[in-house]
């Protein structure tokens, strides 16, 4: 209790103090002079009074020390204040790396306007970085709240009229505006074979999309001109434009035409009166286009002072006290070690992560914990799991406790990204468990990883027995919505749906590369565990848009049984399903024991069911 005392003592005279620092910006014509708050070493502010050469080498500068900076700790976030970037004849051009996160900070997307290019191509990994092009890897990093003239000034015939985003997972677009040419999330450029493997838009306003190879998309809430190709399994929701899905499996679209449940993620912003704010987006349902076509995003706006602006280097007892005395979470671009665990306790509390800060688990933590309390946020963060293991990486809510959950307020993750291995080795028994009722997962990608640098010699064997990871998303809430869920390589199942109530907009998933036998990958007297499991206790569930893959490259001969396991009755729904095969491994059936083979004869050819059970 002393200890606890004190913590609580301290932290209350550093709350009084105040959180921030700051000196006066650069003036620019769109708002006052403004006391820039102290985000952190690796938190860059732009004024458009700046040069756009003195812009463009800053983040060229980032880019070249990110474009390959796979595994590595550097964390970035770059902030646009109001005004209008780049010119006709001179263009803002730039590409985005690892761990980069580019935002506007108007109130609206169009109060930031980048006339030029954000862009990212595909990594060259032969010859000399010319040749075996793609974007399978092309991880973490986020672009928001701003409006992009594309202008590909000076650039060669390929790359004119088109921004290109080649990217995968634990990557999001929000609250854009773009305008002046074609926007691919392919990078159609460079040597093949330009692959690109998955990400997700929301409250956005695009032109024509071009798909090209993106194997898996979610759109939420946005509005298109149109949009081209899809690969496996391209999901709208709430989308003004999005294509037809009466074409499936042909062209594999589904298209829902509201969102059931959504809240966009919370946004850093300056006022017409210069002041610093985060605006905290209310929940919607049956949702359609953007949030702010008819003015601010509908919501209440919290002044930065109500954060504590959290440093890598500040101890975890001070983070943690500002959260028991109930301030709001910023945290500054970097990672953060979590030996204790932070706890979310109060209702409406906001937990913010810029440039993808990062929470890596030590001695076995949970690094955050949310409490059974309506409203909490968490966003824009990343849990690494640790040396020990961890019982979860991140917990919502008790299995047993009260709950204080609310359908009209639910507590939110957003753009929340797991990782088990890479880095470093990893080990965790369930990376996400939402316990809570009413939860809104929008958008996270889990993942046990399937390569990095940890140094192994033994190859997958090694990593199977060393990185650990043997549950994705543990969902046992009732009444929870995933829009945008991404879970992959855990060894038993990825996603286990015990609530009721659940609905699911994209789901994707690749089971573990790297099981060493059979045996290993087994499920009692089962082979292997289905990549998306619902309890057979669950009376209602619905998932829309979903793909379960495989590529065993550690023992081509296993087999798995199924793609997935639902309970087979009326409430119970799942449209628009699908497994493949990536040239390893066998997946006997989509669906409890319908749909398949998924195996090498056919690799890379989806096997479609429409609806299960079929109409």
């Amino acid at each position: 209790m002393r200890k606890f005392g004190r913590i609580f003592a301290i932290g209350l005279a550093v709350v009084a103090a105040g959180a921030l620092t700051g000196t006066a910006a650069h003036a620019n014509p769109t708002t006052k002079a403004v006391p820039t708050p102290a985000l952190g070493s690796n938190v860059t502010i732009f004024d458009p009074s700046m040069p756009v050469e003195q812009i463009q080498a800053k983040l060229d500068a980032t880019w070249t020390k990110q474009v390959d900076n796979e595994m590595g700790a550097d964390r970035y976030a770059f902030y646009f204040k109001p005004g209008t970037y780049g010119t006709d004849a001179k263009p803002l051009q730039f590409k985005v790396g690892y761990y980069t996160e580019i935002a506007g900070l108007g109130a609206s997307p169009n109060d930031v306007v980048i006339n030029g290019k954000i862009e990212v191509y595909n990594r060259c990994l032969a010859d000399g970085g010319t040749t075996n092009c793609l974007a399978l890897v092309n991880f973490w990093r986020t672009l928001s709240n701003l409006s992009l003239k594309v202008n590909s000034s000076g650039q060669d015939g390929c790359r004119g009229g088109t921004n290109f985003w080649a990217v995968s997972q634990a990557v999001s677009l929000r609250r854009l505006n773009v305008t002046g040419g074609n926007f691919s999330l392919m990078d159609y450029c460079s040597a093949g074979p330009q692959y690109a493997s998955g990400g997700f838009i929301a409250d956005s306003q695009f032109p024509t999309v071009i798909n090209g190879s993106q194997q898996q998309w979610l759109t939420r809430n946005s509005k298109v001109t149109s949009w081209s190709n899809a690969v496996w399994n391209q999901v709208f929701s709430g989308v003004e434009g999005a294509p037809d899905e009466s074409v499936f499996p042909g062209t594999p679209y589904t298209t829902l035409a509201a969102t059931p449940v959504s809240r966009e993620k919370p946004y850093l912003f300056i006022d017409a009166n210069g002041k610093w704010n985060v605006r905290v987006p209310s929940a919607q349902k049956n949702s359609v286009g953007v949030s702010w076509a008819n003015g601010l995003t509908p919501g209440k706006t919290l002044p930065l002072s109500d954060f504590y602006v959290a440093k890598p280097s500040d101890p975890e007892w001070l983070i943690q006290a500002n959260l028991l005395l109930g301030k709001n979470l910023l945290l500054s671009p970097g990672i953060y070690h979590i030996s204790q665990g932070l706890n979310v306790l109060w209702p409406n509390q906001v937990v913010l992560g810029t440039g993808h800060a990062t929470l890596t688990a030590v001695n076995g933590s949970t690094p955050i914990k949310v409490a059974d309390v309506p409203g909490a946020i968490i966003a824009g963060v990343t849990i690494d799991a640790g040396l020990k293991e961890s019982k979860t990486l991140l917990q919502v809510g008790n299995k047993n406790g009260l709950n204080f959950s609310s359908a009209a307020n639910p507590t939110t993750l957003s753009d929340v990204y797991f990782r088990v291995g890479g880095p470093h080795i990893g080990k965790t028994d369930t990376a996400l468990e939402v316990n809570s009722d009413n939860v809104l997962i929008d958008h996270t990608w889990v993942w046990r990883a399937d390569h990095g640098v940890e140094g192994f010699t033994g190859g997958d064997t090694e990593r199977w027995k060393t990185n650990t990871g043997r549950y994705g998303a543990v969902i046992n809430g009732d009444n929870v919505t995933a829009t945008g869920l991404f879970v992959e390589h855990f060894q038993k199942y990825n996603t286990l749906w015990n609530g009721n109530g659940g609905t699911t907009v994209l789901y994707q998933n690749e089971l573990p590369y790297d099981p060493p036998t059979q045996a290993d990958w087994k499920n009692g007297s089962e082979n292997g565990y289905p990549g998306y499991k619902v309890n057979d206790k669950v009376k209602t569930h619905k998932l829309y848009g979903a793909g379960v893959y495989v590529f065993n490259q550690n023992n081509p001969s296993i087999h798995t049984e199924n793609g997935f396991e639902v309970p087979n009755r009326p409430g119970v729904q799942l449209h628009h399903i699908m497994t493949v095969n990536l040239s390893a491994g066998t997946i006997d059936h989509v669906v409890n024991g319908v749909g398949g083979p998924a195996e090498t004869t056919a690799t890379g050819t989806p096997v479609f069911i429409t609806d299960y059970p079929a109409p």
